[in-house]
């Protein structure tokens, strides 16, 4: 997509299409878990990564920024989750050292994605930004102004 090109759903966020890819992978190695993981881990790692996806779409799908962020901040727990469970399989040698690695990398990359993401609603909602979209951002790391930032929201309780 375009940088100037506006989206019109959710599968069209670069986060969200990369988001998925992740979850793809990480469904395909949940399938190669020892048996007895089947009913414990795979089926955590399976939540955890639909949580990632589904999160996105229904934060998109909220016309309140504030309700976006928080599912934004829900993918990103999930997201993060993930990469701890990936950490366990490594751990347990459950599949080799340097596929978790490329799994870890792409992880990271979904995670630079959505707190990009993140930093684009709170610049739109600054008014630095009055288009919605998810054009390519120089994405660092770290962001020493995000977490702050994130603090000091205050959510509603519905």
């Amino acid at each position: 997509m375009e940088a100037n090109q506006q989206f019109k759903t959710f599968e069209d966020l670069e986060t969200y299409k990369a988001a998925r890819a992740f979850r793809k992978g990480m469904y395909a190695v949940s399938r190669r878990l020892p048996s007895f993981e089947k009913f414990e881990l795979a089926s955590q790692i399976r939540r955890a990564a639909v949580s990632l996806t589904n999160n996105i779409a229904e934060g998109h799908g909220r016309w309140h920024w504030l309700d976006h962020i928080k599912f934004l901040l829900q993918a990103r727990g999930s997201l993060q989750e993930l990469i701890d469970d990936l950490n366990t399989r490594e751990d347990e040698s459950y599949i080799p050292a340097p596929e978790v690695a490329e799994l870890k990398q792409r992880g990271w990359h979904v995670l630079r994605l959505i707190n990009g993401y993140l930093r684009h609603l709170r610049d739109r909602k600054t008014g630095d930004s009055f288009t919605l979209h998810d054009a390519p951002t120089p994405y660092g790391d770290t962001d020493d102004d995000l977490e702050p930032w994130i603090a000091s929201l205050t959510f509603e309780p519905r």
